[in-house]
């Protein structure tokens, strides 16, 4: 933690009598960074079993663990203090920690994460955004396609092989628990053999992953509730970095508590591994004072350099960057503004970091702390919704994928299959927050009135067993297929959204954001995948699917089939377009959906089904189950002579010797969790029996 400058008084007083700064002084000490042994330098050919244990539980930020924080700021850094941006309230963790415990690993090696529900009044669940779990989509970590729910007081076994490189991150991905705390990194880095940028940098560290979401100051699910049935707002009120910060009333500070702080040495190149996880519409624009960088790679995928002095990330991007310290040494801050529904017109949402160079003195950067101070770029990746031509800007088109490998087949001028998904926010009466004829949308004011995010006027409708291991449970009539969507542009339509797509097709999806409701910005994730972006632009403040349709089949939708990059999230402009192509050469149920969390929550997703059922891997053995009981009320008969309540049961002739051979020859009945037997640690584990305590809580012996 940086003092302010007012602070530091007393600190050069001291130096003025003798005295020193311990180099553990609590005024600027770092988070503890884990030293998992799986987090190494990766070799090519060595590899490892990899454990982690997550314990999921309801929390509160600045609670007692907290002490006196941020008063005396020793007590911020406390075991499970969470101090965040100095604002109490319930929380969702990890281990007791926001972001959560980081998972870094090697190409190749083996992961096996226990997640452990401690929350008594909640399912959850975990998805490794950005992994594409090749040969394990049972683990993608999504309630009812691809398992069932975490039940309270269980444990789910995630086992998957690291098979994709980069900045990956783990969320939540039951209701909106991710807005809740339920985050965390997630690094596949290779050997330096096959690192194609190797050479542009010197250190790539754990200290500088940067997590950065918009926060608010009330439990998501309260939020969530008030903002559709009452007057509450979907806007975030701060940003938060790798969980800490202030509150700001623009530019008055609200709360003294930590900042984060990146450690640099002067001379030496950095690389810098930003997740974005981002709860609402509120883009973010990241600043380094009198630094630009040099972006390289994007959602695990490396690009040809360039360099920028500023960038827009969107819900579920991650984007890393070089940053060469070869300014002053001194303090610079890292600054982060939300744009869309956090920007001026409604919580000015913004948060800093800082930049510290070894050897400057422990204070603050001296220039003012605002979001209307946010400097002007110069040359911005990624904007926010503009054309592709325009100045000062490189959107994710205009970038090259550093691998140069031609696909010739999906880069070929037709694909086998082009899929298109319109989408805006329309006034249909979503049952969650609207009901004709006492509430309906058109019945209440605006104030009231809640428009539904959908593709193709449908909302995505959840099935009550998972699509991947319970397909045959699951009702006919619940499918899209199945149904007469003919007036869903009048009323609402609600069904389970599959695309059915053989494999090893080449598919093209055309995404189109109308605009015509709101100014809005959605980024789409795409699950099990990554996909080429090939196409992008903003035709006006609105558009509509005729017209791209119409530009599509007179050529004049410009696609870059030469080396486009690759990501598994990206944005659409608003009234615009985006086009994606990607080999659908992984079978299995794979989610794609809007990533601002009330989008998702109120079915803003489709489902690619790749392949067929008998071109799926096997379900894992003893996999759990789950769905509806609908009983005919029926109660069983009972049977003749049977005992009723009222009556002495009978003494049992048998001895306990009798009984206890009795049990031995039941089955044994197995759980339905996926658990380790503590027996069998050491054999998934490369840990010994004094590591492996120290790391899973557990006694191995």
């Amino acid at each position: 933690m940086l003092r302010t400058t007012r602070s530091w008084w007393v600190v050069v007083w001291l130096l003025m009598l003798g005295s020193a700064i311990a180099e553990d002084d609590p005024h600027y000490q770092l988070p503890s960074v884990d030293q998992h042994p799986c987090n190494r330098a990766c070799v090519e050919g060595e590899h490892m079993t990899c454990y982690y244990k997550f314990t999921i539980e309801k929390y509160f930020a600045m609670g007692k663990a907290c002490y006196d924080c941020p008063r005396n700021l020793t007590d911020c850094y406390r075991e499970d203090c969470v101090s965040l941006d100095g604002k109490a309230r319930p929380i969702t963790t990890v281990n007791r920690r926001i972001p959560g415990p980081s998972v870094e690993v090697c190409l190749g090696d083996k992961i096996v994460v226990d997640v452990e529900n401690m929350m008594a009044d909640d399912s959850t669940s975990i998805h490794w955004h950005g992994h594409h779990q090749v040969r394990s989509p049972y683990m993608d970590g999504v309630p009812f396609v691809t398992q069932c729910p975490i039940q309270p007081l269980s444990v789910f076994r995630y086992t998957m092989h690291a098979d994709n490189q980069g900045t990956l991150f783990w969320h939540a991905h039951t209701g909106v628990q991710k807005a809740d705390g339920l985050f965390g990194a997630f690094i596949v880095r290779v050997p330096d053999s096959v690192n194609l940028h190797r050479d542009l940098y010197d250190d790539d560290l754990s200290e500088h992953i940067i997590t950065v979401t918009d926060w608010t100051h009330q439990s998501s699910m309260d939020k969530y509730i008030s903002h559709v049935q009452g007057r509450g707002t979907n806007k975030g009120d701060v940003f938060l970095v790798n969980g800490q910060g202030r509150f700001y009333n623009n530019t008055q500070r609200l709360t003294d508590t930590p900042l984060a702080v990146f450690k640099v040495q002067k001379g030496r190149r950095y690389r810098f591994r930003l997740i974005n996880s981002g709860v609402m519409n509120c883009p973010t624009e990241m600043y380094i004072d009198k630094h630009n960088v040099t972006y390289i790679s994007s959602d695990g995928y490396d690009f040809d350099p360039v360099v920028a002095d500023s960038l827009v990330s969107y819900a579920g991007e991650r984007w890393d960057f070089v940053l060469n310290a070869n300014q002053e040494v001194g303090n610079y801050w890292i600054r982060f503004a939300g744009l869309m529904d956090c920007d001026q017109r409604f919580t000015s949402a913004h948060q800093v970091a800082v930049l510290h160079y070894e050897g400057a003195p422990e204070l603050e950067p001296k220039e003012p702390v605002g979001y209307a101070l946010h400097p002007k770029h110069t040359m911005q990746v990624n904007p926010l919704n503009v054309k592709i031509t325009e100045p000062n800007t490189i959107s994710v088109p205009n970038l090259l994928a550093t691998n140069k490998t031609r696909d010739s087949l999906l880069l070929s001028e037709q694909p086998d299959i082009q899929v298109v998904l319109s989408y805006d926010f329309n006034p249909v009466d979503h049952p969650g927050y609207h009901k004709t004829p006492l509430y309906g949308f058109k019945q209440v004011n605006s104030t009231y009135k809640k428009y539904t995010p959908q593709f193709n006027y449908v909302t995505f409708k959840w099935p009550h067993s998972p699509l991947m291991s319970q397909y045959k449970d699951i009702p006919k009539d619940l499918y899209c297929s199945s149904q007469d969507l003919s007036s869903c542009k009048r009323e609402y339509c609600e069904c389970a959204n599959i695309i059915n797509v053989p494999l090893n097709s080449n598919v093209e999806l055309i995404l189109i954001d109308k605009g015509k409701t709101y100014n809005a910005n959605h980024p789409f994730h795409l699950h099990g995948y990554a996909f080429r972006v090939v196409g992008m632009d903003r035709l006006g403040q609105n558009t509509k699917v005729h017209v791209v349709k119409s530009l599509d089949e007179s050529g004049k939708l410009v696609r870059n089939l030469e080396n486009p990059p690759y990501k598994d999230t990206v944005t659409v402009p608003d009234g615009g377009y985006t086009i994606l192509r990607f080999h659908a050469n992984n079978p299995g149920y794979w989610l794609f959906h809007c990533h601002i969390e009330y989008h998702v929550e109120e079915g803003m997703v489709v489902a690619f089904k790749i392949g067929e059922h008998e071109e799926f891997p096997p379900t894992p053995v003893n996999f759990p189950k789950c769905g509806d009981f609908l009983s005919d009320g029926t109660l069983p008969n009972k049977p003749d002579g049977a005992d009723t309540a009222t009556e002495k049961p009978t003494k049992s002739d048998k001895g306990p010797d009798d009984e206890t051979k009795k049990n031995d020859e039941k089955p044994k009945e197995t759980s339905n969790n996926m658990i380790f037997n503590l027996a069998d640690l050491e054999e998934i584990s490369n840990l010994d029996p004094e590591k492996m305590k120290n790391f899973m809580n557990i006694d191995p012996k």
